[in-house]
């Protein structure tokens, strides 16, 4: 039972070694051979480190985990072909009691005995007033993310940052009484000084009233999507590789040549889609523009004479008074621009997924 010291040579030294060699009594080894051999961890668990699931149970927990995305990710599809469905069920009705053309046809009268109503000017006027917002917020908004994200001090950029994104939470109605209260005066003003000078032009002509016009509306909804544009447009920015913009420097280039031929080229499918965004928030646009047009009906060009009308603002306008086949006629527009905003976002987001695989396949 005690332990016996054993003198070896060893031959790579030339010296000597000691080992233990342990006697065990008799029995001890059978005794040893015969006694049971725990699996579990002091923990109470299964080989594998404690706590670890058995794995069955973890493979149970993978699976209903996967199962609830799955069923997260349906549901959003669910709900999208939800509304779909019910957006045609409502509009077939009333489409078919229309006596005009829905696509031409440039009145709004589904109230009437005989039902006329047609998409056309409301389109037209969604469309106009969406693409002269971005006109007037793109070229901005761009000019402040490059600030943010190349020529402004840190603390500053994080401060900014922080109210532009604090911009784009404020309610739309906010900005609708804004415009129609405070905002109208001064677009009156620049109104009359345009087609005083520029009466020349179609879209500056006419002899009034100026006010609520194509022109209020367009700058409200350039002030909303603003911040849209430009915290996008800044986190592209400053994804940029590093060594792209040094290299540009580094060959003479000024600070504004390395952003225009670095930066900016490699973040314009990011700007594309964060224009496609804020195109699909301009296009949906309600209660801002229900108070700051002039609601009228027919094709203008015309930007600061009073009137012009949206799908969005016609539907709030006209809502509460329409009967059966008023708000079926709401309810097909409504269509309309529900496919047309889907088709919006589709594509922006078809941009950002070719991007960052672009991003991905470069790294």
């Amino acid at each position: 039972m005690g332990e016996t010291p054993h003198r070896s040579a060893d031959a790579g030294t030339g010296g000597t070694r000691v080992t233990q060699s342990h006697e065990w009594p008799a029995g001890a080894s059978a005794r040893v051979a015969e006694a049971p051999v725990s699996t579990r961890s002091p923990g109470g668990t299964g080989l594998g480190g404690g706590g670890a699931l058995p794995r069955s149970r973890k493979f149970g927990a993978e699976r209903a985990f996967r199962g609830l995305t799955l069923a997260a990710g349906t549901a959003v599809l669910v709900i999208i072909a939800a509304i779909a469905i019910f957006l045609i069920a409502k509009a077939v009705p009333a489409l078919r009691a229309n006596t005009e053309n829905f696509w031409t046809y440039e009145g709004w009268s589904p109230n009437e005995t005989e039902p006329k109503f047609g998409i056309g000017t409301l389109a037209f006027g969604t469309v106009l007033s969406a693409a002269l917002a971005l006109l007037m917020a793109v070229p901005v908004a761009l000019g402040i993310a490059l600030y943010l994200s190349h020529y402004a001090p840190r603390r500053l950029g994080t401060a900014l940052g922080f109210l532009i994104d604090l911009l784009a939470a404020v309610p739309s109605v906010v900005f609708g009484l804004w415009g129609r209260d405070i905002f109208i005066n001064p677009v009156r003003d620049f109104s009359v000084w345009l087609n005083k000078y520029f009466s020349w032009l179609p879209i500056f002509g006419g002899d009034g009233p100026f006010g609520k016009s194509i022109m209020l509306g367009a700058l409200v909804l350039a002030i909303m999507v603003l911040p849209i544009i430009t915290s996008l447009s800044r986190e592209v920015f400053l994804q940029t590789p590093t060594a792209n913009e040094e290299a540009a420097l580094a060959l003479g280039a000024t600070r504004w040549e390395m952003l225009r031929t670095a930066v900016l080229p490699y973040g314009r499918p990011g700007i594309i889609a964060a224009m496609m965004l804020g195109l699909g928030r301009a296009l949906g646009e309600t209660i801002a523009l229900a108070m700051t047009l002039g609601i009228t009906f027919g094709v203008s060009f015309n930007l600061i004479q009073s009137g012009g009308n949206t799908i969005a603002a016609n539907i709030a306008n006209a809502f509460g008074e329409a009967n059966e086949t008023g708000r079926g006629a709401l309810i097909a527009s409504g269509l309309v621009l529900f496919t047309i905003t889907l088709i919006v976002n589709i594509t922006a987001r078809a941009i950002i997924h070719r991007r960052r695989e672009f991003t991905e396949s470069a790294a």
